[in-house]
């Protein structure tokens, strides 16, 4: 019988020419604690030990899915945000630690405020919104997205970490038909589509093949169409001083400042990410804006 080592290694052979060492054993775990609920620490201490041959057919199994490209939280069905535990599915991305980092970010800086109300744009598997109304209680927080497919999943990570959030299925590019009755926010944040189809080359075949299309990719030609439209709702739906954040293409993060000022707002600025790349903009809404 096979020990659990046996098994690592043979996800190390098979799996190199997808991920490196290093990533192929973070799948490796997450893959035996979905199956064991061993967790890391665990294992470790029990590598040596034998396997049940159940164990192993799983694990060989899921292997096999795995060397096509699919990525392992869609095998699990869910994933770690933000020290919680979201549900994932083909009609979601997953969520990166990028996005955790824009999170952390809003916390920091409105944390203690209070009534906030606060909205999320393209909120795919609710990770942002739920993220923050787990840890900014009195807050009211709406959440939009156009595919009633991620609006379920989303809704179900709500119930899951049982936060109340209104969730809005709409397109926003046809924004000005959304609150139609002028409600405010003092927080508009968006993770919209960035990635241009050049750029398609770079990714990873797993994103390109079981992640989706529409949460991804914009055109070429209008690579920063949703940051113009969500920053016309913005002026027309902010609060006074109101503020806007962004997560961003880094190739295209000074166009993006850049319309963000021709538009009026003020204190335009750019972030980077844990691998100090450009991933972030704030930006306030000016007092002198419609």
């Amino acid at each position: 019988m096979n020990t659990w080592r046996d098994i690592e290694q043979v996800f190390l052979d098979e799996l190199a020419n997808l991920y490196d060492p290093a990533e192929i054993k973070a799948i490796f775990h997450i893959a035996i604690e979905h199956i064991t609920q061993l967790k890391k620490t665990n294992y470790l201490l029990e590598k040596s030990s034998a396997i049940t041959s159940d164990q192993q057919h799983q694990l060989l199994e899921m292997l096999h899915q795995l060397k096509y490209g699919k990525p392992i939280q869609h095998l699990t069905g869910s994933t770690h945000f933000y020290g919680l535990d979201f549900n994932v599915n083909e009609h979601t991305l997953i969520p990166r630690p990028e996005t955790e980092e824009l999170v952390d970010l809003i916390l920091k800086s409105h944390g203690t405020q209070r009534n906030l109300r606060l909205i999320d744009i393209g909120t795919g598997t609710g990770c942002i919104p739920v993220s923050i109304a787990k840890h900014i209680q009195d807050a009211k927080i709406w959440a939009i997205d156009i595919s009633s497919e991620a609006l379920g999943i989303a809704k179900q990570n709500a119930e899951k970490q049982k936060v109340d959030i209104q969730f809005v299925h709409a397109d926003i590019l046809e924004w000005e038909y959304l609150f139609t009755n002028g409600e405010r926010f003092d927080i508009i944040v968006s993770n919209p589509p960035y990635i241009t189809s050049a750029e398609k080359e770079e990714m990873h075949q797993n994103v390109l093949a079981f992640e989706p299309h529409l949460a991804l990719f914009v055109e070429s030609s209008a690579p920063l169409i949703f940051y113009d439209y969500i920053s016309d709702f913005a002026l027309a739906h902010l609060e006074e001083t109101g503020m806007l954040y962004f997560e961003i293409n880094q190739y295209l993060s000074h166009e993006t400042a850049s319309l963000l000022h021709k538009k009026g707002f003020t204190q335009v600025t750019i972030l980077k990410d844990i691998n100090g790349v450009d991933r972030m903009i704030s930006a306030k809404k000016a007092t002198t804006s419609y």
